[in-house]
């Protein structure tokens, strides 16, 4: 039995998560749940789970989540500073980092430092702060499982494999609903438009994100951290199926993919199971009716945040820090419909290129550097 600190229970990854624990009472136990501003969904889960304690991030919800709750055994917190308190709540094994954005790292760099192992959806904490996030696991002595279905895919790939043996890690992206729009097109295209994932089903940040290519970038810089290896040895493949998670290639040549139907749940279990393995009612492969798999590389001319991310990346310091932040920021304009796709990738790259680069930044840099960026991204907005 595994007991588990859920943060973000109400999001995409919060809620499959809980889905896996609902199919596996006798392996998972939920002590904390954590939401932004869903009370509803909150209280719906806490009646459902019985967690010991839950966190409602929006101190104007907490009133209604504390009565709603109340004659239960389940203690009401509120506040983000609250957030941190929920992922280091004692008896917690795994903490389930599964907030979106640099709001996460907070509640992550807690959790570590509690000793807590972390099962890693937030991929914005590496972005922003990995060179500082692993020395800390490392010196912690706390394993740090990721959810990412792609970043999961190379951890399965890497399982007995020697250290030194890798040689390139295949990233592979599907390509999102602008894959084979006319370039021409993209300076019209919408918030809803981007929002219709062709695969998978995420919240809508993520979705915007894999639109532009820019999550792919985000991944590419997480799995730098995770995995040990630089920009340069990781090539983002366009596999428009979805089915090849990602590939590791070793360096004898050989190719290790990990292969399954897109299904969030699935790198979800594999990390709080681990090292294990466990049934899962998740679609199945049938080679035959797939018949063939198809590879592109990417177009960066289309997804000029891909390469935005690499850039940031090879420079290092706080320049991925200052590019999240723009994007957090640009994010959320054009789902409001406030700016055009390019405008979207050119608030990124204004940020980026006001940005120093720091070569040894600390967690209070980071901190700053996000709200400078913010700053400079809202300015040019």
């Amino acid at each position: 039995m595994k007991n588990l600190s859920l943060i973000g229970s109400t999001g995409s990854i919060g809620t499959q998560t809980l889905d896996v624990v609902r199919r596996h009472p006798d392996r998972f136990r939920v002590l904390t749940l954590t939401a932004g501003r869903n009370a509803d969904l909150l209280i719906r889960q806490a009646q459902e789970f019985h967690p010991e304690a839950v966190v409602i991030a929006d101190v104007t919800r907490y009133a209604e989540v504390r009565e709603a709750l109340a004659g239960t055994n389940t203690e009401v917190l509120a506040g983000k500073d609250a957030l941190c308190e929920a992922a280091v709540w004692p008896g917690a094994d795994t903490v389930v980092t599964a907030l979106v954005g640099f709001a996460g790292l907070a509640s992550t760099v807690a959790a570590i430092e509690a000793g807590r192992t972390i099962a890693l959806a937030n991929k914005e904490t590496l972005v922003v702060a990995g060179s500082l996030i692993m020395p800390l696991a490392k010196k912690c002595g706390v394993d740090i499982v990721p959810i990412d279905s792609e970043h999961s895919a190379i951890f399965q790939c890497l399982q007995g494999e020697p250290q030194g043996s890798v040689e390139k890690i295949l990233l592979t992206a599907s390509g999102g609903p602008f894959r084979t729009l006319p370039r021409e097109a993209l300076a019209a295209v919408t918030a809803a438009q981007a929002l219709r994932h062709p695969n998978w089903t995420m919240g809508e940040k993520i979705t915007i994100d894999s639109a532009t290519m820019m999550n792919k970038g985000f991944e590419m810089i997480e799995a730098c951290h995770l995995f040990g290896v630089t920009p340069a040895q990781v090539e983002v493949v366009v596999h428009p199926e979805s089915v090849i998670h990602s590939a590791v290639q070793f360096v004898d040549g050989s190719v290790k993919a990990q292969l399954a139907v897109p299904d969030m749940r699935l790198p979800i279990q594999h990390a709080l199971c681990h090292p294990e393995r466990a049934a899962l009612d998740a679609g199945r492969i049938n080679l035959f009716r797939l018949g063939a798999l198809h590879f592109e590389e990417p177009d960066t001319e289309r997804f000029p945040c891909l390469a935005y991310a690499y850039r940031a990346a090879e420079q290092g310091g706080l320049v991925p820090c200052a590019m999240n932040a723009a994007n957090e920021v640009a994010n959320l304009a054009f789902r409001q419909g406030m700016i055009s796709y390019p405008r979207l990738c050119d608030i990124i790259l204004h940020t980026m290129e006001r940005t120093p680069v720091v070569a040894a930044p600390t967690l209070d840099d980071c901190f700053a550097a996000d709200k400078q960026g913010r700053a400079i991204a809202e300015e040019y907005l």
